[in-house]
């Protein structure tokens, strides 16, 4: 998926499946009396059993659907495993959940960090974090540091050793995605690309010849090259500089009495090098692929 489903991957696909809206509960009082020391015991609230989550003792995570590798493997996000499914129920345990108090929903990837209520504590979708939706929602520091990826067809396909040699070329990305943002800014090709609602839609036209070359997070375009395009090959990667630096976040409802929490759970798993072993089990085929300048 991609910005991202920074690809989001991986694409955004239609029909979020009908569930009712569950009413969250009051937000946590952060005015709670100092300890003995002088301390703030508002960190107490991140307790196992006193988190504010829409379903009392339970943990209520979204994604996408299809689920895509290498996020999800079978399109089954219960299951654990890929990177992101694995993120989520580590995420979970440093909460205080275990495997059987988490339930999935799912959310639409352009639906995750619009404006209003969610029916989630939290979204894991390749979502970028940018300033802009920043405005509408909350985000965790970041679990991924994403690159993109420019995917073409081996058969014909054109020299590209740099960024320079994509301006000519008729691009197209995922509607939504920091993707589409870093073809636009980054490449700045010669003529408009081409814009798809979701990522199969953008495989399916590079295979039939509609665009020359798609653009995807990462992790995204391999598992587009491997699974799902006819003769395709990542031809290099690049660092979106519009921002300092591209990176998944996982999305909550904006002023969430959950972000504090959240995030400390993510700031923990990336120092006692949970993510990084998380990494490298699921995405490690990143490493191989060249960077364009």
């Amino acid at each position: 998926m991609q910005t991202t489903r920074t690809t989001a991957l991986l694409g955004t696909l239609v029909g979020a499946v009908g569930l009712t809206a569950l009413s969250a509960c009051a937000p946590v009082d952060e005015t709670s009396e100092s300890g003995s020391d002088g301390s703030s015991d508002a960190q107490a609230t991140c307790e196992p059993g006193a988190l504010p989550t829409l379903t009392d003792g339970t943990l209520t995570i979204a994604t996408d659907t299809p689920a895509y590798p290498p996020y999800f493997e079978d399109d089954d996000p219960t299951n654990g495993r890929g990177f992101e499914s694995a993120v989520a129920y580590a995420v979970a345990e440093q909460l205080g959940y275990g495997e059987e108090d988490v339930t999935w929903v799912e959310v639409p990837f352009d639906n995750s960090y619009a404006p209003g209520p969610k029916r989630f504590d939290f979204d894991i979708n390749q979502i970028s974090i940018t300033p802009e939706r920043e405005r509408a929602v909350d985000f965790s520091e970041g679990y991924y540091t994403a690159t993109q990826a420019v995917v073409v067809l081996e058969d014909g396909a054109p020299e590209i050793g740099s960024l320079e040699d994509l301006t000519d070329l008729e691009l197209g990305a995922q509607s939504g995605t920091t993707s589409l943002t870093a073809v636009r800014e980054e490449i700045q090709p010669d003529t408009d690309p081409l814009v798809f609602r979701n990522t199969n839609a953008a495989t399916q036209a590079l295979q039939n010849g509609q665009v020359e070359a798609i653009v995807a997070d990462l992790p995204t375009a391999l598992f587009i090259t491997a699974a799902q395009l006819d003769g395709g090959t990542v031809a290099g990667q690049f660092a979106y500089s519009g921002e300092d630096t591209e990176e998944f976040g996982l999305l909550l409802e904006k002023d969430s009495p959950l972000t504090g929490c959240v995030d400390e759970a993510v700031s923990t798993l990336r120092e006692d090098g949970t993510l990084e072993d998380l990494e490298q089990e699921w995405l490690s085929e990143s490493v191989d692929v060249p960077v364009l300048q």
